[in-house]
């Protein structure tokens, strides 16, 4: 495994053990808006200052809670809390997503772990994806696999008409409120599908797991599914523009 997934697993390792002790008042507190838009709480910022600690070294760190911290010739961008609203609801869906940026402004490695399984995903660029846990070294091939009957539907709740759709598709979907976890699990899943605007820290590391399925992403939405015929169905029948 190389350094920057290294680094990735013992931050996750760190963190997870932060949460383990429950959350606390601080952990809950709303300091404002961060630098992705959403309001940042203490166990955003707290997750933020752990991966700063072990991913500083790999170069610049830009944040969705804090923006632009360091410098170096390569980019990490970074999730701290992926579903973080789901953690402090009790609702276990939750991890966080790294994504390493080589200065072609290429997506070169990737790390996604799921704190409430302790399961983590790792993958670098053109190699096949990897799933391990928090608490070994030991690796196991993350394939796409599977027959789903589900897909994925992120901000499902902000689109109504694509929801009505979609069950006339007879496409069955869950919306579970973690963009990056969403994407590695896109590899188990029927389809994912994304629509409106949507920012670099929660896609960068889940895209690079989805590198070999079909995809169909402009700058307003995302579909991704492992049948081309499945993709097309929805991209037309959503009436979604390629442009």
């Amino acid at each position: 495994m190389q350094p920057f997934l290294e680094a990735c697993r013992d931050a996750n390792t760190a963190i997870a053990a932060h949460l383990a002790s429950g959350l606390d008042a601080s952990m809950r507190h709303k300091s404002g808006i961060g630098a992705g838009g959403d309001v940042s709480s203490g166990i955003d910022l707290m997750a933020e200052a752990i991966f700063v600690e072990y991913l500083g070294r790999f170069g610049t760190i830009e944040s969705e809670e804090s923006g632009r911290i360091g410098s170096g010739e390569h980019t990490i961008l970074l999730d701290p809390i992926d579903g973080s609203s789901n953690l402090l609801s009790g609702f276990p869906y939750y991890g966080t997503s790294a994504a390493l940026i080589d200065t072609t402004g290429t997506t070169v490695a990737a790390c996604i772990c799921n704190l409430v399984t302790g399961e983590i995903f790792f993958k670098a660029v053109g190699t096949p994806a990897q799933r391990g846990s928090i608490l070994d070294d030991t690796l196991s091939p993350y394939p796409v696999a599977g027959t789903p009957e589900v897909g994925i539907f992120e901000r499902a709740y902000a689109h109504p008409d694509a929801v009505r759709v979609l069950g006339e598709m007879d496409l069955k979907f869950r919306a579970p409120g973690a963009v990056a976890l969403s994407l590695v699990y896109a590899l188990h899943s029927r389809f994912f599908l994304y629509i409106g605007k949507y920012r670099a820290y929660d896609f960068a590391a889940g895209l690079l797991f989805c590198e070999d399925l079909p995809r169909v992403q402009t700058e307003e939405m995302v579909v991704i599914a492992r049948d081309r015929e499945v993709l097309e169905g929805i991209v037309s029948q959503l009436g979604l523009s390629r442009t």
